[in-house]
């Protein structure tokens, strides 16, 4: 693998990156073009077109091998150990999933039917991984893929709610994870205006006004669609980016987009048309009766529910788990005999990505789920300690809060056997991963200058 150190220059300013020069100079130009191409449309696309999740990766894996061909394999960044343990979290994911499957002779099947290759997925993302870092795309694909996806989220979102009078907004897909990535996209559209008010230039003043306007969107999608379980991240959330920000802007700057997306989340809150506030003070008597009187025959009675055979199912067989092929048979079994509601019958996981893989993979499943999101959890965390510049904060707190975002989605759904679910989860943290090991400063050249985080007054 040859290697070719190139000074980067950060335009986060303008909206874009320049795209690694390549051995023999335009040959890397165009790859990284077309990754700048497919990383802003698999962004832009995840939520708004049905289809998104699964023919952008596609896409990027046929543009890969042909590149890889074209190429002859040369690639112009070295792999370092960083890349090696993602790498390795994602294939032992993948591997500890495939094995189940073989064991099984049974793939996941989800009620929706696109999700038959979930344990392929982690594997396709290792591979874009790989060919992402050899020919870096722009960071304009990811500030345009924001835009797009958070205003189109809440445009469809108001318009399903407002025009046509749905109860939760989905655009014709599962609500839940419609509503849990639009949350976790407006959350990212605003880390990238506060990283780009904390730059030391400040160019296109248009585009950090958008993505302020971009957050309100994603976060207005997320509560008309319902989606409880991710409103109990915003929270944590807005916590992290808070503090995240508070030692390297004005207050002024930090303060005022908290109190303009509070202002509006309330509003939203309040309005009785939007029925947020209804869904939460239902969910509230749902736990209540659960746990009072034992009723199952609410949303959340039946997700309490399911949590609690998934982990009696986990007790029986800790090591290994039932396996695909096994878990609603022994599920089912139990509520052959009482100690289940037949509700639980009519789901095809546990509600939780935690519970599910437990009962589904044992000890083995939960430990290749803890190195899933451990790994790049640790990686982000260390490269935001070490940020020191704008742009390289803002990558490695967007890495933080996707994973923390779906560890949190996790506790109260499988999202990670959702389609969507997964391959937001793996793009999304593969495309933070790759841009921002294209910001670091080789061999210890002095990263202060025009990118150079502005720090808040000390009086």
């Amino acid at each position: 693998m040859n290697l070719i150190v190139t000074r980067h220059d950060d335009r986060f300013l303008r909206g874009a990156t320049r795209p690694s020069a390549s051995l023999g100079g335009s040959p890397g130009g165009v790859w990284s073009a077309i990754n700048t191409f497919l990383v802003g449309g698999f962004v832009a696309l995840l939520i708004v077109w049905y289809w998104g999740f699964a023919v952008l990766p596609l896409a990027a894996l046929l543009a890969a091998s042909v590149g890889f061909l074209a190429t002859l394999g040369r690639c112009q960044a070295r792999l370092d150990r960083e890349d090696g343990l993602l790498l390795l979290a994602l294939l032992v994911f993948a591997g500890v999933w495939l094995v189940d499957v073989l064991r099984s002779g049974v793939w996941p099947q989800p009620l929706g039917g696109d999700g038959r290759w979930l344990p392929l997925w982690p594997a396709l993302a290792a591979g874009l991984l790989v060919w992402l870092r050899c020919h870096t795309p722009s960071a304009r694909g990811w500030l345009l893929g924001l835009l797009t996806a958070t205003l189109g989220a809440g445009a469809i979102a108001c318009y399903e709610r407002g025009w046509i009078g749905l109860a939760r907004a989905d655009n014709s897909m599962n609500a839940i994870p419609f509503g849990n990535l639009a949350l976790l996209l407006g959350a990212l559209s605003l880390i990238a205006m506060l990283g780009r008010l904390g730059s030391s230039r400040r160019r296109a003043r248009w585009l950090t006004v958008m993505l302020g306007v971009a957050a309100c969107s994603g976060f207005v999608a997320s509560l008309l669609s319902g989606t409880r379980g991710g409103w109990v991240a915003l929270p944590l959330l807005f916590w992290l980016i808070y503090r995240s920000f508070k030692p390297f802007l004005p207050m002024r700057h930090v303060r005022g987009p908290f109190i303009i997306l509070g202002t509006l989340l309330i509003l939203v809150v309040c309005l009785p048309q939007t029925g947020v506030a209804a869904r939460l003070v239902l969910a509230v008597d749902d736990v209540q009766r659960y746990y009072m009187a034992g009723e199952t025959a609410t949303s959340l009675g039946l997700r309490l529910e399911m949590w609690r055979g998934g982990l009696a199912l986990f007790a029986d067989r800790p090591v290994t788990g039932w396996g695909e092929d096994r878990l609603e048979a022994a599920r089912d079994a139990r509520i052959v005999t009482g100690e289940l509601d037949r509700g639980v019958s009519d789901y095809d996981q546990l509600q939780s990505d935690f519970i599910d893989t437990a009962a589904r993979r044992g000890m083995l499943g939960v430990l290749s789920l803890a190195g899933l999101y451990g790994v790049p959890l640790l990686l982000f965390s260390r490269h935001l300690r070490s940020a020191k510049r704008a742009w390289q904060r803002t990558l490695a707190l967007s890495g933080i809060v996707i994973v923390v975002a779906f560890i949190d989605f996790g506790l109260s759904q499988s999202l990670l056997r959702d389609s969507r679910g997964l391959a937001g989860y793996l793009g999304l943290c593969t495309i933070c991963w790759t841009l921002l090991k294209a910001q670091a400063a080789p061999f210890g050249v002095e990263s202060r200058g025009v990118d150079s985080v502005v720090r808040a007054p000390t009086s």
